[in-house]
């Protein structure tokens, strides 16, 4: 049958322990670049790839010049959408990949400044240019997502559901700029622990490059991890034990 624009994707019953809320939620955080589909002067779709971070809840926040045909596009009509695709051998569809969309906005201000915080923090090399005159930070207010997790695995969210509530976080949100150097600075060791022992990543020097209630980004060169708490956190007291409690799971 025919899919008619007003349609929706198809969505399949997951299988059983397979949770696709949370899956959708790993690739959002730990996938660095996306595929970013704008809307074009003519009407027609124009897809660029881009790098991503995510804000404290969890949307995608870009950085981009204005000599970018995909900025100029925004300017005008904001409607985008992002492909987050986990890569690795064999066919790439069998990989998950999960698909963002909704509006785009310019940040200024303090949204800014925060933004650049972890924006510069997933990526570092675009200090280089980020305070360019020419480039600015953007949010993707999400509207809705599209996982698909591999065959018989697609969910469609919308983007309150993908998104976290982060009432009642503004403590962590406060924290986490100097919660991300003290654990750099001060305990690299607990870091690898928790991206080889918890996460199955390789070995090598991690570093923490985000923080929100859910859990921690972890980085080694190109390479991500998500070091997912066991509940949520809400301040910097939370942190700690969450963290110390995770070190000691990790060293047994």
């Amino acid at each position: 049958m025919t899919q008619t624009p007003s349609q929706e994707p198809r969505t399949f019953e997951l299988p059983p322990g397979y949770d696709g809320l949370a899956e959708a939620r790993r690739l959002l955080r730990s996938i660095r670049a996306g595929s970013l589909a704008t809307v074009d002067s003519a009407g027609a779709p124009f897809a660029s790839l881009v790098n991503v971070a995510t804000a404290f809840d969890g949307a995608p926040l870009l950085l981009m010049s204005s000599l970018s045909a995909h900025t100029q596009y925004l300017l005008k009509d904001g409607r985008a959408s992002i492909l987050l695709a986990q890569t690795g051998k064999g066919d790439p569809l069998a990989h998950p990949r999960l698909t963002v969309s909704g509006l785009a906005r310019q940040l200024e201000g303090v949204e800014r400044q925060g933004a650049r915080m972890r924006f510069l923090s997933r990526h570092p090399k675009s200090a280089l240019y980020a305070d360019f005159g020419d480039f600015s930070f953007w949010r993707l207010e999400v509207d809705k997502a599209h996982l698909n997790g591999g065959f018989a695995k697609a969910a469609a969210y919308s983007g309150p559901q993908l998104l976290l509530d982060v009432a009642g976080s503004a403590a962590l949100a406060e924290a986490e700029e100097g919660a991300l150097a003290h654990m750099n600075e001060d305990h690299g060791e607990a870091l690898a622990l928790y991206a080889e022992k918890l996460c199955g990543a390789p070995v090598g020097r991690w570093r923490a490059s985000g923080l929100d209630p859910e859990g921690m980004d972890l980085a080694l060169g190109d390479q991500t991890a998500r070091l997912v708490f066991p509940s949520p956190i809400s301040g910097p007291r939370d942190l700690r034990e969450t963290l110390v409690a995770l070190a000691a799971q990790a060293r047994a």
